[in-house]
């Protein structure tokens, strides 16, 4: 794929010098999958995935942490004791407590023995990983689909386009040889100015069809991610009809939208578990060494000639948390998730009926436009030869010009109607190709 992409990318290359490039549809697939910002933000969503999993992850892991301190003490304080503690009865003593400075530093370490919403945490944080995978197929897709259609459009709006040209051409031949007949006296000026008013409708049309390629050809570099300024032709073969396409069966489950809601209802179910999971007691184990320096003076750098004194301590342990009562707050969360889950099972049962409506519908389109197809096909083979048969009249005095501009009108309507209905049935391809979830061998 990589190697299709580089021979494209240099093609667009000397495009630029004014080369018009051959496109053909998986060029333009490819070429949108590797560039169109969609694409890219699906797989940055995949990547994101992974450091989430990795975040998750971490709280299963050992938590250490340094921590230190300085603190001065301007006003020490003061306590009363009863003297008789000190063998001086009847007596209080009066006693500050504490030094002017105090510094200290230390080390601490949590880690979870027991925690069941870290688990449920990373399992939710894996099928995230996967929700995403099968996000960026759809994405894929969606980008197949609109690239397809709109390269199927761009073909008919340019074979269209070249049918007026043709048209054109054959209507200036026929605007010289009356033109020739009036100068001679053989024909009515009226018959000259309405040839010259044909021409005129004719060149009026061109110039909305070559809008309406510009347009097209506009949305299709969009879909793609392509730069405004190229240029490409589409071949011929990109058009071809292929009938066999409806001789495979779909099935609904294979689909990538339906993958991604089951995926979606898999991560709920996560989401119910983790808030089971806050009802469950927790375990975890401490442990924390320190050093203390005090002094009647900043104890950094100081010793016990200096009256600061340094000691150090530590300590190591287990917290366990028995939750007992929470309000009833968990439980209604609970419901809330199992809520939503049956919201989600909703619209999967709604997804299943939609796809296969895509699939007959679809299915359907390809039926009829194959019969329509087939009959627009002889009905332009037919006008094009009552054309040739009124032109030849025409030139031997046999037809009117009204019977040869109608015959032109009709061809050209005919092949309109022609690549109409070719053009219908691509998209309906496509849609049979997606509802049998094979898009992706339209770029293999």
């Amino acid at each position: 794929m990589k190697k299709i992409i580089l021979i494209l990318l240099c093609s667009i290359g000397l495009a630029a010098n004014a080369q018009v490039q051959t496109l053909t549809l998986k060029d333009a697939l490819l070429y949108a999958l590797e560039n169109k910002a969609d694409a890219k933000k699906s797989k940055l969503e995949i990547e994101k995935s992974e450091y989430k999993i990795q975040e998750v992850r971490s709280l299963a892991l050992p938590q250490i942490s340094a921590n230190g301190g300085l603190t001065y003490n301007p006003v020490l304080q003061t306590t009363y004791i009863d003297g008789s503690n000190f063998n001086a009865p009847g007596t209080t003593i009066q006693a500050n407590f504490g030094q002017k400075w105090t510094s200290h530093a230390g080390i601490g370490l949590d880690q979870a023995i027991f925690d069941l919403t870290v688990f449920t945490g990373l399992q939710a944080a894996k099928s995230t990983r996967e929700f995403y995978q099968i996000n960026n197929e759809l994405t894929e897709e969606q980008i197949i689909e609109r690239v397809a259609t709109s390269y199927y459009a761009v073909y008919v709006q340019r074979e269209r386009l070249a049918l007026l040209d043709s048209t054109y051409a054959n209507t200036v031949k026929v605007r010289n040889i009356v033109q020739g007949q009036y100068n001679n006296g053989i024909a009515k000026k009226i018959d000259l100015d309405r040839i010259i008013v044909r021409i005129s409708n004719i060149n009026a049309e061109r110039q909305q069809v070559q809008n309406q390629i510009e347009l097209q050809e506009n949305a299709l570099k969009f879909y793609m991610g392509m730069p405004m300024d190229m240029q490409f032709i589409i071949p011929q073969s990109e058009y071809e009809i292929n009938p066999a396409i409806l001789t495979d069966a779909t099935n609904t489950h294979n689909r990538t939208e339906y993958l991604l809601l089951k995926k979606q209802e898999e991560l709920l179910n996560y989401k119910k578990s983790a808030i089971k999971a806050q009802l469950y007691p927790t375990l975890s184990l401490f442990a924390n060494y320190n050093y203390l320096g005090q002094g009647p003076q900043l104890p950094w750098f100081a010793h016990s000639s200096d009256d600061v004194y340094w000691s150090d301590y530590s300590s190591v342990g287990l917290t366990m948390r028995v939750p007992i009562f929470t309000g009833f707050g968990t439980r209604s969360r609970i419901k809330q998730a199992d809520a939503d889950i049956r919201l989600l099972q909703e619209d999967i049962k709604d997804t299943e009926l939609g796809l296969d409506l895509d699939y007959k519908n679809a299915k359907a389109q390809i039926d009829n436009n194959l019969v329509i197809i087939s009959n627009q096909k002889e009905n332009m083979q037919l006008a094009m030869e009552i054309t040739k048969n009124t032109n030849n009249n025409y030139l031997q005095g046999l037809a009117s010009l009204t019977d040869l501009l109608d015959a032109q009108n009709a061809s050209l309507e005919a092949q309109n109607n022609y690549n109409r209905a070719v053009l219908n049935y691509k998209i309906a391809e496509v849609a049979l190709i997606k509802s049998r979830a094979e898009l992706k061998t339209l770029i293999k």
